[in-house]
């Protein structure tokens, strides 16, 4: 079954070919990218179920032997995050064809849109399957290189300002990763993570204690964690809905799975586990009182993406199973659920003309079915139980509890006060825009509304559209299959929970990561 392994990474890039040689014949490059997508998450499923089964999972590109060539690794960890992000990109296309549609866009598109969206996907599955440091490099830069071009959709003034910021950090982050990779080639002569093991051990601490600082700083303005996070609201909010909802569920938690994978295979027990954790505490704090002091949807709940960054980083400071089993239950939450609350952040402002809280009301009574898509979600995100997000800080407050350390409680009073801001945030946005009367401003159906366009179309953002198309079936149909998936995450918690243990035993052990690459040893 290890022909699996390259097909996350190879499909989506044959369909992004293909869209391209479709150019002008916008419905085949809908379909395209549907069957491109739904095909990446049963290969991935499948690589779950192997993985769990037969343990990881490994193909030498181009028959290269390694540690010569690049391996692509599904471990249960990769291949979980790759099921988890094939289902929330797989719905988010969904959701941006739905809008082009009922914007009139369809026919069309941007020609670059679906390629773009595409090749994002495979950076993405690169990352996850890397089992070599270069290789994550270049995941990186594929979904970075893509991610620019749709953050700045539509080429208008605030786009391109905002996109000008992401394209600066994204940049120092990739060079400081760059910079680390030639560090560690020069201490150890290899970039192969399984051969990485024994080389990295043998360095004096000093040295070691360097090149995982200079990871673990890569890595940290990738996954938006404090004080490395302050372009990340500002860049966010601007972009179109689906693109916006995409880069928060998945972007930052590549930066998160590139810590994990780091931290636990090649610096297990390093001297930064308290700093992790110091981290993880202001990530936590400062995040959530940045979310209270917003009044726009969007930026709210950028600033809770931030947050939740932290109890990430949570887990994998205690370096304990229990902690790191936790953490990575919460990534797979977080990815659904953020990405769930985004797609009704572009729900509302079709329907309300704008993500203003002083400008939005009465929701609840205009549109009941876009309050329950809003509601059930945002309870989740505050940990409401029994949710997967309550379950995950469960299992998060367990491990700081059982470690005992003054930090780990530290972290779990964070944890708990972050909960509880969360809520407040919650439901104020609960309470102004769908709770109140609706405020005059706002569009009765069949009056003009100036929403953000968020398809990608060539035609201008701030064209008018009647307000009676606000919730066309593909974008309600596709973010309610998110707050399903959201909820299935509760009803399967259990089983869930035993995958991300035994991910977790793996990445500890590190044994069986090595022997999968090197079944003779490492040389």
């Amino acid at each position: 079954m290890t022909w699996l392994v390259p097909l996350p990474v190879v499909m989506p890039l044959i369909g992004a070919a293909l869209t391209l040689l479709l150019v002008g014949r916008p419905r085949a490059q809908r379909w395209v990218s549907i069957t491109v997508l739904t095909a990446t998450v049963a290969v991935a499923a499948l690589l779950l179920v192997r993985s769990s089964l037969d343990g990881p999972l490994v193909v030498e590109v181009g028959g290269w032997v390694a540690p010569l060539g690049i391996v692509l690794v599904a471990d249960q960890l990769a291949a979980l995050m790759l099921v988890v992000s094939a289902a929330v990109t797989l719905c988010v296309l969904v959701y941006s064809i739905g809008q082009g549609q009922a914007d009139g866009h369809e026919e069309t598109p941007l020609s670059v849109y679906h390629p773009t969206y595409l090749v994002l996907t495979a950076g993405v599955c690169n990352a996850f399957l890397s089992g070599d440091l270069f290789n994550l490099y270049v995941g990186f830069e594929i979904l970075l290189v893509a991610s620019y071009v749709l953050l700045t959709l539509g080429s208008t003034e605030t786009r391109i300002r905002a996109g000008t910021t992401y394209v600066v950090v994204s940049l120092l982050s990739s060079v400081l990763f760059l910079v680390a990779i030639g560090l560690v080639y020069a201490s150890t002569g290899t970039l192969n993570l399984a051969q990485l093991v024994d080389r990295l051990d043998a360095l004096p601490d000093d040295l070691r204690l360097v090149l995982q600082g200079m990871l673990l700083l890569a890595f940290g303005i990738k996954a938006a964690v404090f004080p490395l996070s302050a372009w990340l609201p500002d860049s966010y909010p601007t972009a179109p809905a689906p693109v916006t909802a995409v880069f928060a569920g998945l972007l930052t938690k590549v930066g998160v799975y590139a810590i994990i994978r780091t931290e636990t295979l090649l610096f297990p027990g390093g001297r930064t586990a308290d700093l992790l954790l110091v981290v993880a505490a202001l990530t936590m704090v400062v995040g959530i009182l940045g979310a209270v002091a917003q009044s726009d949807i969007k930026r709210l709940l950028s600033f809770t993406l931030v947050s939740h960054i932290g109890y990430m980083l949570f887990g994998v400071g205690l370096t304990t199973t229990l902690g790191l089993s936790a953490a990575i239950f919460y990534v797979v939450h977080h990815i659904t659920i953020q990405t769930t609350l985004f797609l009704a952040a572009g729900l509302i402002e079709r329907r309300g003309g704008s993500t203003a809280l002083d400008r939005l009301g009465g929701l609840a009574r205009l549109s009941p079915l876009l309050a329950v898509l809003f509601f059930v979600p945002a309870l989740n995100l505050a940990g409401i139980p029994p949710f997967s997000g309550f379950l995950g800080k469960l299992g998060l407050v367990q491990a700081g509890v059982a470690d005992g350390g003054a930090l780990a409680w530290g972290l779990v009073a964070g944890g708990l006060l972050t909960s509880l801001l969360t809520l407040y945030a919650i439901a104020r946005v609960w309470n102004l825009a769908f709770w109140r009367a609706p405020h005059p401003d706002m569009p009765e159906p069949g009056d003009p509304v100036r929403a953000a366009r968020t398809d990608g179309a060539e035609q201008p953002h701030e064209d008018p559209e009647p307000a009676g198309a606000v919730l066309p079936r593909l974008m309600i149909g596709s973010t309610a299959a998110l707050v399903a998936f959201g909820l299935a995450l509760t009803v399967v918690a259990g089983p869930l929970f035993d995958i991300s243990t035994d991910a977790a035993e793996d990445l500890l052990r590190r044994a069986p990561y090595v022997e999968a690459v090197f079944p003779d040893g490492a040389p």
